[in-house]
This record gives structure tokens, sequence and C-alpha cells, in this order.
């Protein structure tokens, strides 16, 4: 038992060595401190210490306590401690949809299939684009903020909904996911608590954990974060960021109402938390839903969004929105991680594509032919028990609730050996609380053997499948 103590507060040093939170040369907690900390024995955490230092990890110098001898690699970022566990594992499902050959059906993902996209507009602004385009935009770095023409763009587009910002406030990025990750150079460091939704997209939760902060989730309702608890832990915790999705929540398909969005601002204006609004699907919905970036102003919310599910997750474009003071140093850092913004073709090829009128009428057609293909996949999910958790505006994702005792680990499991790639609910839940649910991509549910393998994953399931509500009422 004392030997047990003893490894564990080895492990708890290693850990802060591993993550940096004790760097080389840092002198570590004194004795008595650490005692109280982990609530063992000084004597434990002296035999702790001596054998750090006899593993050569720590150094001690006598009349000044022990020290950080040398690093230890870090921890490998996966949560999946076991192949069991990896189809709940955010980065193994990112993996399975990226590197899976063209056969392979992706339910599971969280693009559009390539024929639903605008390839023939791009092809267009291709040709444009070369014809147009000085040798410097075929071989230089773009400009600091990335293109100018595109940025002006946005901050024109950003005007109509009521966001008054100039292209100044507007920084191009080479994605939504490069977005964030600046955004989290500049505002955090290792051990800082950051909240999220739970569930919330995964990728969120691989990059998070890249940056070994604390993840604490806020669960979700049909009307968005619950805003007693986001208030209640942005006072207890002292996060410093909260990272959310408002047009169309991926992957509930809820709607943030402005009730709950005025909530959020005030317990973050109160706690000093920034806010990240991902809108990456907000050209999905029908009508603009409430954001927290236009009620807050940019005050305390950056805006990010890119254009890789409505345009095209090839051409590598995306974009933040913030007060200039922090689009400066995120500039600088994008300068100092990838030397520049966005490609200029890439950028270029983007605003080709938005200014033309044909981009309109092509989201029109998309957001049409979205609605019937989540009727017809949530009517046949229906059929076998599944239950949507709140009916979608738009988009293409499916919050559904396994039938009986099903696992949809099990079933992601199960339907992958059959070459169909699932996303189930605790890769998106930070509490792993989850595992009834299961994300469907209803765009990407006519692929061949996607229903099949759906169907026989379910009988091999534990637990028998529960009857509709309506078949276990009893008979009136």
């Amino acid at each position: 038992m004392a030997g047990q103590r003893t490894e564990a507060v080895m492990e708890a040093v290693r850990e802060q060595i591993a993550v940096r939170k004790l760097p080389v040369g840092d002198r570590l907690p004194s004795i008595r401190a650490l005692a109280t900390r982990l609530s063992v024995s000084p004597s434990t955490v002296v035999e702790a210490y001596e054998r750090l230092v006899a593993e050569g990890v720590v150094r001690a110098r006598p009349g000044s306590g022990f020290f950080v001898a040398r690093g230890i690699a870090p921890p490998p970022l996966s949560v999946a401690r076991s192949d069991a566990e990896r189809a709940i594992d955010p980065f193994w499902v990112s993996r399975q949809s990226l590197d899976a050959d063209a056969q392979v059906a992706k339910p599971g993902c969280g693009w559009l299939p390539a024929d639903w996209m605008p390839t023939d507009a791009l092809r267009r602004a291709m040709r444009r684009a070369a014809r147009a385009a000085d040798d410097a935009m075929l071989t230089d770095y773009g400009v600091s903020r990335g293109h100018a023409p595109l940025r002006r763009l946005l901050a024109r587009q950003f005007a109509a909904e009521g966001l008054d910002v100039g292209p100044d406030a507007i920084l191009l990025t080479s994605s939504g996911t490069q977005a964030l990750d600046l955004i989290c150079r500049l505002l955090l460091k290792p051990g800082d608590t950051v909240l999220v939704d739970d569930p919330c997209y995964f990728n969120f939760r691989a990059l998070l954990s890249a940056h070994r902060v604390d993840v604490v989730g806020i669960p979700m309702t049909p009307a968005g974060p619950d805003a007693a608890v986001f208030a209640e832990r942005a006072a207890r915790l002292r996060p410093r960021l909260y990272v959310t999705n408002s047009a169309i929540h991926n992957p509930t398909g809820a709607t943030l109402s402005p009730t709950v969005a005025h909530r959020v601002l005030a317990a973050a204006a109160a706690h000093d938390v920034a806010i990240v609004e991902d809108e990456i699907f907000a050209d999905f919905e029908p009508e603009p839903s409430a954001r927290l970036a236009l009620l807050d102003g940019l005050e305390r919310v950056l805006r990010i969004g890119s254009f890789s599910k409505t345009l095209s997750a090839s051409v590598r474009c995306g974009f933040i929105a913030a007060r200039p003071e922090w689009i400066e140093t995120l500039a600088d850092l994008q300068i100092a991680t990838q030397f520049g913004a966005a490609s200029p073709l890439s950028a270029g090829l983007v605003h080709e594509v938005l200014a033309d009128g044909g981009y309109r009428r092509h989201m029109e057609s998309v957001r049409g032919r979205l609605a019937k293909a989540r009727r017809d996949a949530a009517r046949r999910l229906d059929d076998l028990g599944f239950r949507l958790w709140t009916e979608p505006r738009g988009g293409f994702g499916l919050w559904c609730e396994m039938p009986g005792a099903a696992s949809a680990a099990e079933l992601a499991r199960s339907c992958a050996g059959r070459g169909v790639v699932l996303a189930p609910g605790d890769v998106f839940s930070s509490s792993g609380t989850a595992g009834s649910m299961m994300r469907f991509n209803a765009a990407q549910m006519a692929a061949p053997g996607v229903w099949d393998a759906i169907e026989r994953g379910l009988a091999r399931s534990a637990g028998p499948l529960s009857p509709p509500p309506e078949a276990s009422a009893s008979p009136r």
C-alpha cells in the first residue's frame, strides 16, 4: 500500500514535468506542501523524490530542495487507453474519416459528399484567378492579415448582420482549426481551465488536449448551453476561455436562444471569460439565430469560421474576427508559427466564389437537399428505434439516442468492421456521459452499405431493443 502511494506521488510529479508545468531547473514543491496537497505523509513524498533522483529526473541540492533535472516525453494526446476504447477517441474517428478508402462510407464524418459541393463554381474561380493573378500572387507569401478583398467582403457580410467591424478586425487563417489554435496560443497556458459544450465538436477536444489544458463541459439543452451551470462553473473555476458553436450546434443541432445568449454573456463578463464562437455552420441556417458575437460586439467574443463545409475542404481558408488589438497579436503569432496568413491563392479562390451570385443559389439548393436528407434519415432511424434529441433547423447532423440498451461505441466498432465509419456520442463528450448517443451525417447516409451495417450492428449490440413509447404504453 505504501509503495502504491509512493508511485502515485512519483507519477504526479512526472505528469507535471511532462506537460511543462515544472520546466527543467524549476524547484519541486516542498515536501510538506506536496504531502498536504496529495493527502499523503511527508515520508511518502521523501521516498518518491529520492526515487526520482535515482531515475535522474530530479536532482537534490542540499539545503535548497529538489529540482527538475531533465524533461520527460509528453504523454500521448489520445484520450483512449486501449484498442477497445479507440471507437470513442476523437483522434481515431478523425483519422478513420480522413484516411479511409473512397469506398468506405462515412456517416460519422462532418462534411458533405463531394458531389454536393460547388465544384463547377470552384473550377470557374480557378480559371478567373489564374488569368488575373500576377506572378507575386503565384509565388510570394501573402500579407500578414490575409487577402484584403476577402477580408473586405467578410466585413460587409458581418455588417449586414449588424456586426460593424472593419477589415482590420479580421485575420485570415489556413483553416478554422488553425484559427482556434492561434487563439489558444494567445490566451492559454498548460493547466488553464477551458469550458466547452458537453457534447461539443470532437476536434475541439482534440485540439485542447494538445494545449494541455483542463477541459470542463457545460451540459447542452435544445436552447443552448445550460446558462445556470455555465455561471456556476465560471464563478468557481475561473476559466480563461469558453469554446462553442452557436449556429446549428455540433453535434446536437441545438439553436442558441436570445435569453440563453444574454445569460452566458453576462456570466462571462462577470468572471472575465473570453468566448470563441465557431460559425462554420452558419450558412446552413434558413434564418440566422442568436449570435454571441453580435450581442457582444466582439468585446470578449472572438468569431471564427471557415469555408470547408460549404465550399471546399481542399481550399484551406479560415478567419478570426476580434478586437483589433487581439488581431494584431494573433497576426504576429501566425507569422511566428507559419509565416503568413491563408494562402493568397486559397483566399483568392474563396473570394471569387463568395462574390459570385451563384454561391447564394448553391446554398439555397444545399439547404433544400439537406432538409430532405434529414427527414429521410430521421424516419429510417426512428424505424430502427433511435430517438432524435432535437429537430435541427438546418445542417446535416442528427444527434440520436440509441435504441434500448445498445451501446454507441459497440455499434461504431461493429460498423467499422463493415467499412462504415460512425461517430459515437462519447467522442463528443468531455464528461463521457454520451455513451447512449450517436451523431449521424444525414448527407452521407445514402452511401452503399450504411443501413445494412447499422441494422447488423444493432442486432449484435448488448441488450434488447426498447419498443417505441406508443407500443410500450398500456392499452386504453
